[in-house]
């Protein structure tokens, strides 16, 4: 983002933008006394229960809740940010978006601007590799012994890095200022000049080229964020170098555990989703394009997060998390399942998929195929169901001291769930395995939470009396 849009801008253009004009371009709108109607965008029914009220320039769905101003609805009808929803809505209205600037922020957008642009070439680079270069064919056999299609390819703008150690340097670093781009960038590497030797030979090579390509012989998934914009790549070796994937380091414009592998194809997808799968890698992703499921998304080496979390709940109700069914597997869900009950307002649900032994969504798809996959992310386990099911491994419910036990484990992961009806039923289910009401459920815990609160507020005013 180019700088704060400030709030008397926001005020205005509000003021402006008549919010039945906005969601009448988007969905057909019918007068309803002194209101619109029209059946809810943001979940299926037959029956209209999306309101939308001129007077308080609001709209309101009675089926799923979904509510607010012109600006609200163009940042989830359109899968936008909010920045870009301000944007969108400007340019509707003739208006230029102005922004607050400081100098350094200036010089850091600057600077971003330079990075974008030479990761933009790196893209188009490699690109061009796999469909003239001299040793595309390595590149191709591989993506075909994948199954993949050229549309495929095309889509998420599959590339390759030829071998050697300096093709997109070559290509791109025609001075100083651009290699340190491609350094910032993280796509060079500066050689260590630490390490220099006495010899004649030695002081030869510390006086060639201090940079080399961190990326050779390839496969290269680019990365792109929400605008499209290049941000960072992966790279899939064809050879026998380590590591089999090599993503790019953490830059100015790419941090790995904010991204989605796949995040921008799918908004950019014409079709309707209600469910998003998370999966584990790229190929995870394009292999399941390639089936015509194009509903996924990869975490970049990093587990799943409640960053990751919260913009793909703004974009569909639903998420099923695809991990292998073996102890790493179960492992890696149960930190899924952790970081995702403070996501779960009501509306929302969370499904597992724990595959067999050996495989994988790019596997498996192309074993079963899409419609036998559909129906295994139908059949995914719920989120309460693993929930209840992994903290009562090892327990004997029947017994007075396994309830106990179950209770304690379950209290403090209950408490992260927001208020509201999927929270009470939580609980509810809880109290059922307990063999007690659900109202003596919640008198336990609002009777642990004033028992913690004392004791925060007795060391609070001991610690204050001795200071």
């Amino acid at each position: 983002m180019a700088g704060l849009i400030p709030q008397a801008f926001i005020d205005d253009l509000l003021s402006r933008a008549d919010i039945i004009d906005v969601i009448d371009k988007r969905v057909p709108l019918k007068k309803s006394g002194k209101n619109y109607s029209a059946c809810c965008p943001f979940h299926n029914e037959k029956t209209p229960s999306f309101s939308v009220q001129p007077e308080r320039q609001f709209y309101y769905c009675f089926g799923c809740g979904a509510a607010g101003n012109a600006i609200g609805f163009v940042m989830n009808f359109d899968q936008l940010d909010f920045p870009l929803a301000v944007e969108t809505l400007a340019k509707e209205n003739g208006l230029e978006v102005p922004r607050e600037e400081s100098e350094a922020n200036q010089r850091k957008q600057s600077e971003n601007a330079k990075l974008f642009a030479v990761l933009e070439k790196a893209n188009k680079f490699f690109r061009y590799q796999l469909r003239q270069h001299e040793n595309k064919q390595a590149a191709i056999d591989y993506l075909v012994s994948r199954g993949l299609s050229g549309e495929i390819a095309r889509d998420f703008n599959i590339g390759y890095a030829p071998p050697g150690w300096d093709n997109l340097l070559g290509a791109l670093g025609s001075d100083n200022a651009v290699k340190q781009s491609l350094e910032k960038s993280g796509m060079v590497i500066e050689k260590d000049r630490d390490n220099k030797k006495t010899n004649e030979k030695s002081k030869v090579q510390s006086e060639g080229p201090r940079y080399y390509d961190r990326f050779r012989h390839r496969i290269m998934f680019p990365i792109r964020d929400t605008r499209g914009r290049t941000i960072a790549f992966g790279g899939r070796v064809l050879g026998d170098d380590k590591p089999k994937y090599l993503n790019s380091p953490e830059t100015p414009v790419f941090h790995k555990s904010a991204e989605l592998y796949g995040l921008y194809e799918f908004k950019k997808s014409s079709q309707k989703y209600s469910q998003l799968l998370i999966v584990e890698g790229y190929m995870d992703v394009i292999a399941l394009a390639q089936m015509g499921i194009r509903n996924a998304v990869a975490t970049l080496g990093t587990a799943t997060n409640s960053n990751h979390l919260s913009r793909l709940f703004r974009l569909v109700p639903e998420v099923v998390f695809c991990f292998d069914g073996d102890k790493a597997g179960r492992t890696a869900a149960w930190r899924a399942l952790e970081a995702t009950l403070a996501q779960m307002e009501d509306g929302r649900q969370a499904k597992f998929l724990f595959l067999p032994e050996g495989e994988d969504p790019d596997t498996l798809v192309r074993k079963i195929g899409q419609e036998k996959f559909n129906e295994e992310l139908v059949n995914a386990t719920p989120l309460e169901t693993f929930f209840f099911d992994k903290l009562s491994v090892g327990i004997d419910v029947a017994t007075i001291e396994g309830k106990a036990r179950l209770s304690n484990l379950a209290k403090p992961h209950l408490k992260q769930l927001p208020h509201g009806v999927y929270g009470q039923l939580m609980q509810d289910r809880l109290a059922g395995l307990l063999g007690i009401s659900s109202e003596a459920l919640n008198k336990l815990l609002e009777k642990r939470d004033d028992k913690e609160q004392s004791k925060w507020t007795a060391s609070s005013g001991s610690s204050d009396a001795s200071s």
